[in-house]
């Protein structure tokens, strides 16, 4: 029995990397390239004053995230992955031929290449674990960036304390927006302004106190909608 080298859990087979490992790591580079291409939609430039003879001129305007750049440019990812060819390639005493073509083709090509050396990694490999890793880091890393990201909920502030026309309360999570003032129920559409704050306050200690939620209470028909 062995450990596997990059979740160091015991692996009956004896190689360097168990099969759910194993497994991940080719999952992960067959998505790499098209982690890559999906990329170049995020260098599209901010509009900005053009550089035409009427215009003022100025510098280009950054494209969205700096680190889009750095994935895409010549030392991001089809180096990172080249260099693992490399290394592939020289501990196998297989011919070595430069890397060649634009990033996009040379991303599809290395991986295809760690592809095609995964059996003899994931076995025989005493750098597998390190590989791994790395392939497993690039790919969080460029899918995080990816990723569309949640709007800003703002403040929590507690439970509604609004009651229906049956004196129960709605009791769903209240939050107050970025840049509003006033509270807005999302479920029951409740608005509470600042001048209620205090009264709801109270009465969402006193829900606390009591364990309350969906229960009956007072009249909180002062409060608009």
């Amino acid at each position: 029995m062995s450990t596997c080298q990059l979740c160091e859990q015991h692996d009956d087979t004896g190689s360097q990397l168990c099969p759910g490992c194993t497994k991940g790591t080719r999952v992960r580079l067959e998505a790499l390239p098209v982690l890559y291409r999906g990329l170049g939609a995020l260098l599209a430039p901010a509009g900005g004053v053009g550089q035409g003879r009427s215009g003022k001129g100025g510098p280009a305007p950054l494209p969205v995230s700096l680190d889009v750049l750095d994935i895409r440019g010549p030392g991001g990812m089809a180096a990172l992955l080249e260099s693992w060819v490399d290394a592939v390639r020289h501990e196998r005493g297989r011919p070595e031929p430069a890397h060649t073509g634009s990033p996009e083709g040379r991303v599809e090509r290395a991986c295809g290449e760690l592809l095609g050396h995964m059996p003899w990694i994931a076995v025989s490999w005493p750098e597998a674990g390190e590989f791994a890793g790395e392939i497993r880091e690039l790919a969080r890393s460029v899918a995080s960036m990816l990723r569309t990201p949640e709007p800003e909920r703002g403040t929590r502030v507690g439970h509604c304390q609004a009651v229906d026309a049956s004196g129960t309360i709605c009791a769903s999570v209240l939050w107050l927006a970025p840049g509003e003032q006033v509270v807005r129920c999302r479920w029951c559409g409740m608005c509470w302004p600042p001048a209620t704050w205090t009264q709801l306050k109270a009465w969402i200690d006193e829900s606390a106190i009591r364990g309350e939620k969906g229960v009956q209470r007072r009249d909180v028909a002062s409060t608009t909608r």
